[in-house]
């Protein structure tokens, strides 16, 4: 193993906007092996809670002063309406915030923002599903995410492949997503590459609703779509420009240590060093950038997923050299001022 990377610019403030808890270890051993590399990431990280975040993201050397947390369907209600369940995970982890905030762990404030997940699908019902979830949150909550991944290719997504196709053009789905707005509520998009076109569509539908990117649009190189990063990339980089048109939409900057994006050989067995990952990642991450501006644009951890293919110092010093040609205001912009301004933090308190 090689030795670790000393920290890029360790005073620099960082929210990272995106990240998971959960913990599978009750039911592992007696799920079968999953045949799809996401198996393998919910073994490598079966749980993370807020003691392995906390020793991420200030055991890693990097000056992260809070975090957003984003649903990934862990700590749902056992009981009660279905469409309720979902309510159970921002309970969890309004807790965990809470305990963050203690301040027995120092100034470090783990979950300040939670967004959560309604089923948009129950149309004008789901107000009352967010207004519950806004009350479980005690002030932290700050939005949903409705993942609408898909591609017909089965292998890309695995046991992921829940989403119907064109889910964000569904009239039902629209009717929910127009509760939002009222609520104040921010909404997330996790789509593939394919589907950016479908959060352009969106977007420009609810002009005044605030959506960002997840994961840069997920570029893809796994089932048919191995090896062709490459010939695909000039259709993602047209796809991003077009949706950096709508000034409602913002971008997240990570995702890429995924395995749905392959790039180059990232893997658990391959720990990479951060000039390796700046250099496989600078192309998606420059042209957002140059896409959004620094204003609508912030790197994201995605963890644990991205533990796929980096551990999370590196991975942020991966991200350091990228913006290192930028200058200190368009730095606080993509590691902290963007997160704050878009899920509403407070970033002179969480800094000062």
């Amino acid at each position: 193993m090689r030795d670790a990377e000393p920290i890029i610019e360790p005073d620099l403030p960082i929210i990272d906007p995106h990240h998971h808890l959960w913990d599978f270890q009750p039911v592992l051993p007696r799920m079968p092996e999953i045949a799809h590399p996401f198996g393998r990431i919910s073994r490598q990280s079966p749980r993370y809670l807020f003691d392995e975040l906390y020793a991420d993201c200030r055991g890693s050397g990097h000056n992260v002063v809070a975090t957003v947390f984003l649903q990934c369907g862990a700590f749902y209600r056992a009981d009660g309406p279905a469409e309720l369940k979902p309510v159970g995970e921002v309970e969890f982890v309004n807790g965990v915030a809470a305990q963050s905030a203690s301040g027995i762990y120092g100034p470090f404030r783990a979950c300040a923002g939670i967004v959560g997940q309604a089923d948009l699908m129950l149309g004008d019902a789901v107000a009352a599903v967010l207004e519950a979830e806004i009350a479980a949150g005690n002030g932290r909550f700050r939005g949903i995410r409705h993942i609408a991944a898909w591609d017909a290719d089965p292998v890309v997504l695995g046991p992921l492949g829940h989403a119907p196709a064109g889910l964000y053009a569904d009239a039902t789905f629209r009717a929910g997503f127009a509760r939002l707005g009222p609520l104040g509520l921010t909404f997330d998009a996790w789509v593939l590459e394919p589907q950016i076109g479908d959060v352009a569509a969106l977007a420009r539908a609810f002009p005044d609703q605030p959506i960002v990117l997840d994961h840069v649009g997920t570029p893809l190189g796994l089932g048919s779509y191995d090896g062709r990063q490459r010939e695909r990339f000039n259709g993602w980089a047209a796809a991003i420009r077009d949706l950096a048109q709508c000034p409602n939409v913002t971008v997240k900057l990570g995702g890429l240590a995924m395995p749905f994006c392959a790039l180059g050989n990232l893997g658990p067995d391959a720990r990479p060093t951060s000039d390796l990952l700046a250099e496989l990642f600078r192309p998606y991450v420059e042209t957002c950038i140059e896409a959004f501006g620094t204003e609508r644009a912030m790197f994201e951890s995605n963890f644990p997923v991205d533990r796929w293919g980096a551990d999370y110092a590196t991975l942020w010093n991966a991200f350091k050299r990228i913006a290192a040609g930028a200058s200190a205001a368009e730095k606080r912009e993509l590691f902290a001022g963007s997160a704050a301004r878009f899920y509403r933090l407070d970033l002179d308190a969480l800094t000062g």
